[in-house]
């Protein structure tokens, strides 16, 4: 495994990509944890990690100019608790392709009233029932999830089956129907593939905006 020293920090590209934002390029190092990000001096919007070995979405120094992380292709199974505390203008969380399992490693977005956008395709988690409702309850100024835009209907039905302040997830017997994407199989995996080979938050959003809302 490679260790994110500052020396290797100093090597990573920086540029303004088509969005605006200046992003640093973390990708490919076979990284096993994130540190040593203090080095960057709080100076970029965007930070993209993703094809390394990382466990834990965590271990931010603050960072209040960051509003972007993208991890694809790790080996993430947590997010850290003090994430939305580090980094308090994230809007956009794209973890795609990783180990998150369980209802409850997704509780700490609860934490992150910024978020905007959260992807976990490809995640074991997004199998289980219950999970779309859990998440859109859990943050409430999500406007999309897995590249589906939330209907109010959903938000409605989201916040029923988990009220403010509940801490309960869905058991495999006692869970209610979830709401039906209006994607098919074939469509998800196809999504998921195109997800896998984007390499850039535009590339991500235009495929978001190809794709129509839940119904």
């Amino acid at each position: 495994m490679v260790r994110l020293t500052g020396e290797l920090l100093a090597r990573c590209p920086q540029y303004i990509n088509p969005l605006s934002d200046r992003e640093v390029d973390i990708r490919g190092y076979r990284i096993a944890e994130i540190e040593n990000l203090g080095v960057l001096n709080d100076s970029v919007d965007s930070i993209d990690i993703s094809d390394n070995e990382v466990t834990v979405v965590g271990n931010f120094p603050l960072m209040t100019r960051c509003r972007t992380i993208i991890a694809h292709n790790n080996r993430i199974n947590k997010i850290s608790p003090a994430l939305g505390e580090n980094l308090p203008g994230l809007k956009d969380l794209i973890l795609n392709n990783n180990n998150l399992v369980e209802l409850g490693s997704l509780a700490p977005l609860a934490d992150i009233p910024t978020l905007e956008r959260v992807s976990l395709i490809g995640n074991p988690v997004t199998k289980v029932d219950g999970y779309r409702e859990f998440v859109v309850a859990k943050v409430p100024g999500l406007k999309v999830l897995d590249f589906q835009k939330i209907r109010p209907a959903e938000r409605e039905a989201a916040a029923k089956r988990f009220p403010a302040g509940s801490s309960s997830t869905p058991s495999a017997s006692a869970a209610a129907p979830t709401t039906k994407a209006s994607l098919d199989n074939a469509e998800r995996r196809r999504i998921a593939e195109l997800v896998k080979s984007a390499t850039s938050l535009e590339e991500i959003r235009a495929i978001e905006g190809n794709l129509p809302p839940v119904k």
